[in-house]
């Protein structure tokens, strides 16, 4: 049984709202996002810390000197340097070519357990993404919008990108969600009326 982000149900410690900030996350604050359908938001702390590891990463992209990811390709292409006009089409390919899988969806309460860990990695100030980018996941859990993710399929030696990769690709407004009330609905229409704007285009 479902309950709509924002109203977890009596009887319980759960709490309607949870701050996500650089300190851990209480389990039962992840049970209460994943299971109760609680909101997040993102503390000052969590701000700040994101907004300077940010304006490190702005600092190394502007460098001359190239910088792995930022500046440059992936993988065999770590030495081919990207120029500044191709890198938010790069970030956007690198997102849709990773998010491939099989199989049955994964349980609605795991895929938000999944979005609010990787929030609150963000929120220790140590991935350098933009704020925005941070905001769009505390706004997807938020509003019940919950990407849609196959069981099967991972790319490479780490097992989270092909599912990090399909929230991402729903935070962009492309593939396929659930909302609020587990109707089964394109990412950019659910968005649209949860009244929930992808981050504007740009490397990372």
């Amino acid at each position: 049984m479902s309950t709509r982000a924002g109203s977890p149900p009596s009887g319980g410690p759960w709490v309607a709202e949870v701050s996500v900030g650089p300190e851990p996350l209480r389990p039962d604050d992840v049970v209460a996002v994943a299971r109760h359908g609680a909101a997040v938001r993102l503390s000052e702390q969590a701000l700040d810390a994101i907004g300077a590891a940010r304006a490190a990463v702005e600092a190394l992209a502007a460098a001359e000197r190239p910088v792995y990811g930022v500046s440059t390709g992936f993988g065999a292409l770590a030495t081919r340097h990207i120029p500044p006009e191709d890198r938010t089409r790069l970030q956007r390919s690198v997102i849709r070519s990773h998010a491939a899988g099989a199989g049955p969806e994964v349980e609605p309460e795991v895929v938000r357990a999944l979005m609010l860990l990787r929030l609150h990695t963000m929120a220790t100030g140590r991935t350098g993404v933009r704020v925005e980018l941070a905001e769009g996941y505390a706004a997807m859990l938020a509003a019940g919008i919950t990407p849609v993710i196959p069981e099967y399929g991972s790319l490479g030696c780490s097992g989270d990108l092909a599912p990090l990769s399909a929230v991402a690709l729903a935070l962009t407004g492309e593939g396929e969600v659930r909302d609020a009330d587990g109707v089964l609905r394109p990412a950019a229409e659910a968005l649209a009326a949860a009244g929930c704007r992808p981050p504007r285009r740009g490397s990372r």
